[in-house]
């Protein structure tokens, strides 16, 4: 019979498997992922309540990885209901993306900034889990990236029960505006050449102060992912959308980028990114680095 180490460090080295990691990495399981799960299991759990750890990170920067590998940890070492949950998979469906873009900026119907996801679904899956019953039951909502729609209710994931922990990651999860002074000058071409006036940008930052801040007040830890530079994440993100085009080979109606869409893309993130760089380290729960070859440390 295996030992309850043994146990621990068999689970995580086939969860690297799943994810086509190198298992070198399972000397991380000692040096982050153990004493993150400890602290959240002893320090931050109560049977009364749902924790809800917020993970920020880039766009490439292992965030998915990070909790997916946490989640293993908290599972097998100590027993709890996990959830993981991206706030990706809360955009707006493409048609309604399309009205926003009609109605206040076109530059709205590219998904990923503050403004493009259903905050009032979050809500309701959030509050959903945080009170179900032990045989309720939770639509987890999916969104299909390669066709940049959501998928149908009807393939939604399902979660049974009330989770001790919800792992929720993002890439400006947990993002607070940036001041109006810094909205007035544009910070790439994109801006410069599609929001000369500052609508787009303006309105960007003004969910974030309103509609998103509730919902971020709602963590209980927020974990930040710090990638070495913005320059970094065009490289990461173009690794992550060549492995979109090879899971979804010989599918219909795909909308996988190429390198000059790719930057276009990144481009409409990039002011909110730096802003996080700068600012989110100073306030973080915890702070982990993200280095060149995507090693974590502290």
């Amino acid at each position: 019979m295996r030992s309850k180490v043994a146990e621990i460090r068999y689970a995580f080295i086939e969860k690297l498997k799943m994810l086509m990691l190198e298992e070198s990495l399972v000397e991380d399981l000692d040096r982050i992922y153990m004493p993150m799960a400890n602290l959240i299991a002893t320090g931050l759990n109560t049977a009364a309540k749902t924790q809800i750890i917020g993970i920020n990170g880039a766009q490439g920067a292992g965030k998915t990885t990070f909790g997916n590998l946490l989640q293993v940890v908290l599972e097998t070492s100590y027993g709890m209901k996990v959830v993981h949950l991206s706030i990706d998979d809360l955009y707006f469906k493409r048609s309604a993306r399309e009205k926003l873009a009609e109605k206040i900026h076109p530059l709205l119907i590219t998904r990923g900034v503050p403004g493009t996801h259903d905050i009032a679904l979050g809500e309701l899956v959030l509050n959903k889990l945080c009170n179900a019953g032990a045989k309720g039951t939770t639509n987890i909502p999916r969104f299909n990236k390669a066709v940049d729609d959501q998928y149908p209710e009807s393939e939604w994931n399902k979660f049974t029960g009330r989770p001790d922990v919800i792992l929720f990651d993002g890439w400006f999860m947990g993002a607070v505006e940036q001041p109006e002074s810094d909205l007035k000058e544009p910070i790439n071409e994109l801006e410069k050449l599609e929001d000369p006036d500052g609508v787009w940008r303006t309105f960007v930052n003004q969910q974030l102060k309103t509609v998103y801040k509730p919902f971020f007040d709602r963590l209980d830890l927020l974990v930040m992912l710090k990638v070495p530079s913005f320059d970094k994440i065009y490289e990461w993100r173009a690794l992550q959308e060549e492995k979109l085009r090879i899971r979804n080979q010989g599918q219909k109606k795909l909308r996988i980028m190429d390198a000059k869409e790719l930057k276009r893309f990144i481009a409409h993130y990039e002011r909110l990114t730096r802003h996080i760089l700068d600012e989110m380290p100073k306030r973080a729960d915890m702070l982990f680095h993200v280095n060149d070859n995507h090693r974590i440390y502290i």
